[in-house]
């Protein structure tokens, strides 16, 4: 599989909008038959999830398992989940805005498949768990203080 392949993929999702199961599963047969092989690959899958607006299910639980697969078992080394890894996926799922809720899964399950996990990961997911549960704050109206 090429990332040409997958780039294609991924600006024709983002040109239409939408992530239909038909889409997912041209992607997991016809793109990504192996499962995610590169950095770039994953990168460009999360990248996909946060700008696609209308996703179906079945495209968060691909990429949830894509990910976790290749994370845990496609870096070296293989079951554990050390500091490079740890940063790089952390900054992958984080972006600008913090995780998504499906980054918030990807990185808990990272932690669960994993034999062993970098203090970093562990941390980030139990963050980004917390911060995609719970609600905005909600905005409390500024008053001018008289002195």
């Amino acid at each position: 599989m090429s990332n040409l392949s997958l780039q294609d993929f991924c600006n024709r999702i983002v040109a239409a909008g939408t992530v239909t199961g038909e889409d997912v599963a041209a992607l997991s047969r016809d793109v990504l038959p192996d499962g995610i092989e590169s950095r770039d690959q994953a990168d460009l899958l999360i990248a996909l999830e946060r700008s696609a607006t209308d996703a179906d299910g079945a495209f968060a639980d691909f990429l949830v398992a894509s990910v976790v697969n290749f994370a845990v078992w496609g870096e070296r080394p293989t079951g554990y989940i050390d500091r490079e890894v740890a940063e790089w996926l952390g900054a992958s799922l984080a972006g600008r805005a913090g995780p998504t809720p499906v980054g918030a899964r990807i990185a808990v399950e990272v932690v669960r498949e994993a034999q062993s996990s970098d203090e970093a990961m562990i941390v980030f997911a139990l963050d980004a768990n917390r911060w995609t549960r719970q609600p905005a704050p909600a905005k409390r109206p500024a008053f001018l203080l008289a002195a």
